[in-house]
């Protein structure tokens, strides 16, 4: 196999991402200087029965593809092997705390000093820009099941009009009474984008009940003793549904 060349860059600059040429389609790259040569990209695989996370590093760059070190799993701690079009969702966090998503894929591998995997360049249209630390709500109407603890109300099941990984604003009929501070089970239905359906079971508390109509409340509930694998799961969702919006405007 021909050894690609990569050009050499200083290791203190930044990764920038360069305008494309003008063969390159109507998507322009974004120019920002994102990312150190040497910072972390999360990978999470889209094709699998639940969610995963692998850690790697930036080791390189050229104008249109990203050179990684082989992906560490976060739960094993081992080395992940990944071949030629395995399907990702990358993300990354800036030095100002704001996080990027994207969509990508392996198109490559390159041995030099060390091994590397070769990813595209992320376009304009692939990346969603978040707050670090904020959990990003999104309109959706996803089916609900509701079991309160202890039993004071019989189990029903609703709807959401909005959710994010922290919470969600649930339509409830004004016939069904409940405490605001409820404290319930709650199990989800997600549709995700590989066409796959999840269904994380989550404890939910109650914040507040505000009116809706003459018919409905809303129930905005917050998500307690979240494991990191529903956590991930609610953020691959939100992320589905944001980039859904992009792709119609």
């Amino acid at each position: 196999m021909l050894k690609r060349k990569v050009p050499c860059h200083n290791k203190r600059k930044n990764w920038a991402l360069n305008p494309a040429s003008k063969n390159s389609g109507s998507k322009e790259r974004v120019v920002a200087r994102l990312i150190n040569i040497g910072d972390t990209l999360i990978l999470e695989p889209m094709d699998t029965d639940s969610p995963e996370q692998y850690k790697c590093r930036l080791v390189e760059y050229n104008e249109k593809e990203l050179y990684i070190d082989y992906p560490i799993h976060l739960e094993t701690n081992k080395t992940v092997f990944l071949v030629n079009g395995t399907q990702l969702r990358g993300s990354f966090v800036t030095k100002e705390g704001i996080s990027y998503l994207f969509d990508t894929e392996i198109i490559g591998r390159l041995k030099q000093n060390i091994p590397m995997l070769i990813l595209p360049f992320p376009t304009k249209d692939q990346l969603i820009k978040n707050q670090r630390r904020q959990y990003v709500r999104v309109a959706a109407c996803i089916d609900i099941a509701i079991h309160p603890i202890p039993n004071e109300y019989i189990p029903f099941t609703a709807m959401t009009i909005d959710i994010s990984a922290g919470g969600a604003a649930i339509v409830i009929p004004k016939s069904i009474e409940l405490a605001e501070d409820i404290l319930a089970e709650l199990t989800l239905v997600l549709p995700l984008q590989n066409g796959e359906y999840y269904y994380p079971k989550l404890r939910g508390k109650g914040i507040k009940i505000l009116e809706l109509n003459k018919t409905y409340n809303k129930l905005i509930i917050q998500f307690v003793d979240v494991s990191p694998k529903n956590r991930q799961l609610l953020l691959r969702y939100c992320y589905d549904i944001q980039l859904s919006y992009k792709k119609k405007e």
